[in-house]
């Protein structure tokens, strides 16, 4: 077998499947290579809470027999066969305790059931490396939970790569994340925060999560609130670039103050090139105020759904920040709960109007570059401690849309900055197609360590 000359840990997956269906590279190779990496580098960072490195080997090895039985005799291949998967630790995986960040969790427990996401990665043969860290049930834009410490960014070791996908992040950290129309990716058990919690890939390309998601849309009868099967191949036409397409762009959705200079400046270049490509682009704000009490009160909600649910003994060892989201959330009478509700239904029917007139809408993914990693409890949780420092985000969780961030650069200290591209409903395929285009001529930097 030929080595290829790449380092196989940096290689996206499509580039890895051709490696692969060509004999130029196994399943086994790259999977003790990324586990070598892993081994040097979570120590620093702290992304894997759980790494299974046996389990991991023998998936590999049965996948190279996979890819060779292919190479032989045609015999079909998993759709990533033997690409390194991880897992977040919200997402419950057979065999693997699921914490979800937390210390009220028993791990000695029976963990027999693959959610939704987990079952179909096992099928297109993905070989699963392990679980990602995530702050306590996934309750805060930064991952420092008391149960498995601060995870850092790989960009810089002081800095925090964000939440709640802490150990896989994108915006802060300088990878490709895309948060799918709600329902696309069915989820099992829902997630005690509703429907404002999304599921969607953390990937190294676009193309990559073009390719995870033609697995992960796939059906399952456990979630009711997942939209009707796709059978679309989210991967043809992803090169039909951005000519012709009618392009809102909004610097600040028109309420959004203090965003970074170097992102301004960052994703108004990125704009530019989207007009190089052949797009049609307009600068307005989509015309809504800041959503975010809608956004952290349904949130704290589900907080306290949670909380009530722990004995006095969990509550104890809990992250103070959830506590504190918890103790928000108590506040929230029943009429001003079904307020909130209201007022999102408003605020997403108004999007869907607005996305009438545009094919996309394009904002900074984030208005501040990493801050600082913390501890948990070092600020006080409010609202705005909580998210203030991401309004370009949370809006569209509420309004269901699908959005991407693709990075656009790096400050002058080295930290990266994203680009948002927001979708109509449904509009998955057409945000990766965009998206692509845009890395195709700001390919992804990636951090050394």
């Amino acid at each position: 077998m030929t080595q290829p000359a790449q380092d196989l840990t940096q290689t996206p997956a499509h580039e890895l499947l051709a490696l692969y269906r060509s004999g130029q590279a196994s399943p086994v190779e790259v999977t003790q290579a990324v586990l070598q990496r892993i081994g040097r580098i979570n120590p620093k960072i702290n992304a894997f809470c759980l790494v299974d490195e046996k389990a991991a080997l023998a998936s590999a090895q049965a996948s190279a027999a996979r890819w060779q039985a292919h190479r032989q005799h045609g015999t079909p291949v998993g759709a990533l066969e033997g690409v390194p998967t991880s897992i977040k630790d919200l997402i419950l995986t057979r065999g693997w305790p699921t914490l979800r960040g937390s210390r009220t969790i028993d791990p000695n427990q029976p963990w027999e059931v693959d959610a939704p996401a987990t079952a179909r990665l096992r099928e297109a043969g993905a070989v699963l490396l392990g679980k990602t860290t995530t702050p306590e049930f996934g309750c805060k834009g930064e991952t420092n939970s008391p149960a498995t410490g601060i995870t850092r960014n790989p960009w810089s070791l002081l800095h925090t790569p964000g939440g709640s996908s802490g150990g896989t992040a994108a915006a802060f950290c300088g990878n490709v994340g895309l948060k799918p129309s709600f329902g696309r990716v069915p989820a099992y058990p829902l997630s005690p925060f509703g429907s404002v919690a999304h599921l969607g890939p953390h990937t190294m390309s676009v193309r990559d999560a073009a390719l995870m998601m033609n697995v992960l849309k796939q059906p399952d009868a456990r979630d009711w609130t997942s939209l009707p099967p796709d059978a679309s191949d989210y991967t043809v036409g992803l090169d039909d670039g951005v000519r012709g397409l009618r392009i809102a762009y909004s610097p600040t959705l028109g309420y959004v103050r203090n965003v970074h200079p170097e992102i301004a400046a960052a994703v108004d270049a990125a704009v530019r090139q989207l007009q190089a490509l052949g797009a049609h682009v307009e600068q307005v704000d989509p015309g809504f105020v800041d959503p975010l009490d809608i956004t952290t009160g349904l949130w704290f909600l589900g907080a306290h759904t949670v909380w009530q649910g722990l004995s006095a003994e969990q509550q104890a060892v809990a992250d103070p920040d959830f506590r504190a989201e918890a103790e928000w959330g108590a506040q929230l009478s029943a009429l001003q709960i079904q307020q909130l509700n209201q007022r999102r239904g408003v605020l997403g029917s108004h999007m869907r109007q607005f996305m009438q007139r545009f094919d996309l809408l394009v904002t900074p993914a984030v208005s501040i570059p990493a801050f600082e990693a913390r501890a948990a409890g070092s600020v006080p949780m409010d609202p705005v401690s909580m998210l203030g420092w991401t309004p370009f985000s949370y809006p569209f969780n509420l309004t269901q849309q699908p959005a991407i961030t693709v990075p656009c650069g790096v400050t002058q200290a080295g930290l990266p900055m994203g680009l948002q591209i927001v979708g109509p409903m449904f509009g998955d395929a057409l945000v990766l197609r965009a998206a692509r285009a845009y890395e195709s001529v700001m390919p992804v930097a990636r951090p050394v360590l």
